[in-house]
């Protein structure tokens, strides 16, 4: 089962939501769609399960064309962010509410209900009614309706946005034993890199309606092909500046300077922009290679075990993110420290050269 798009575009009034795409997604591991909020996520899955109209292209599934066809003609199913549940209905009525349009025999309906029940921890809720259940049983309702339906296709629309974190870490767990060996294609969309690293499988990178790199999702972030690329798939943002190289050294307009290593120290003189991530620039040196920075802090914020502090290197802003409790005063200089070794280096057309 695949489901592929051959140059889709969608066009709402004269706005392009998104640019001509073509992309192959498949079963047997998730398929993320990583990317801000206004990127196109939703637009993209909103075009597969046929809710808005192509402008352009095509939408195959299991080799057919259903660029044509209606959402309840594809067989997918479609989890929000939001709890989509009927208020009215049992839960049990709300699971089997896509099998009984479908004409199901109650025989078969039963079983399928009481199975996804199970796997969702929901069999003792069955009568229960949507406004009886928390937030994230709500939500299991409604993944236990996709499940049951037995889709050629699952879309999850930032389904646990919404939820705590507790819940939403269990169900992250979760969601991959969920759908496994079932054969749908499982597209996910998300705006948090974590996520999609901890879901594995592939991720179609999404900026601007369009996708900038699609593939294995731990390959894209070790080697991001653009510098949008690096950009989407980094929570802090990925820190960037503009270098001059000569010879093997990089210099930042700070007069900052280390010596490159590797492919990096072989490419020609000129101007490129480094990049690298927060937690790759730390206040304490890891290494007697790490390069000294020196910066106004910003802003700073303590999460959990992890500091983190926005600071100001000559023109550029720059984010340090760090293990431990670290003693930051906002309108101080302070010292970083960048480990270069993990640094990715881009050309004047923002494709990675290093």
């Amino acid at each position: 089962m695949t489901v592929e798009l051959k140059q889709a575009s969608k066009v709402i009034r004269g706005i392009t939501h998104i640019k001509p795409t073509s992309l192959v997604l498949e079963t047997g591991h998730f398929n993320v769609l990583l990317g801000q909020t206004g990127s196109g996520k939703t637009s993209l899955i909103k075009l597969m399960a046929g809710l808005d109209p192509l402008a352009s292209g095509e939408i195959w599934m299991d080799g057919q064309d259903v660029s044509r066809l209606s959402t309840q003609k594809r067989n997918i199913s479609l989890v929000h962010q939001f709890f989509v549940n009927y208020p009215q209905m049992t839960v049990f009525e709300n699971i089997a509410s896509p099998l009984k349009v479908a004409g199901m025999a109650k025989s078969e309906i039963q079983g399928r209900v009481e199975e996804a029940a199970d796997i969702l921890q929901l069999r003792p809720m069955l009568n229960r009614r949507p406004q009886e259940l928390s937030g994230g049983q709500q939500q299991r309702c409604a993944l236990a309706r996709a499940i049951a339906k037995e889709s050629r296709a699952v879309f999850l629309d930032e389904p646990l946005a919404n939820l705590d974190y507790k819940l939403r870490e269990e169900l992250r767990e979760q969601l991959p034993e969920l759908f496994a060996g079932r054969g749908a294609v499982v597209v996910y969309a998300t705006s948090e890199p974590e996520e999609a690293l901890l879901l594995g499988g592939y991720t179609a990178l999404m900026e601007d309606g369009y996708v900038s790199q699609f593939g294995r999702t731990a390959e894209i972030y070790r080697k991001p092909e653009n510098l949008t690329a690096a950009r989407v798939f980094s929570d802090p943002p990925i820190n960037a500046a503009e270098i001059v190289k000569s010879g093997p050294t990089a210099r930042l307009k700070t007069g900052v300077t280390w010596e490159m290593q590797g492919t990096a120290a072989g490419l020609p003189d000129g101007v490129y922009t480094v990049a690298i991530r927060p937690h790759h620039v730390t206040p304490i040196a890891e290494t007697s290679n790490d390069v000294p920075l020196k910066g106004t802090v910003l802003v700073t914020e303590l999460s959990g075990s992890e500091s983190s502090a926005h600071f100001q290197m000559g023109e550029d802003g720059w984010v340090s993110l760090a293990h431990g409790v670290h003693p930051y005063e906002v309108g101080e200089d302070h010292q970083f420290f960048m480990d270069a070794s993990k640094a990715f280096y881009f050309g004047p057309d923002g494709r990675l050269v290093a």
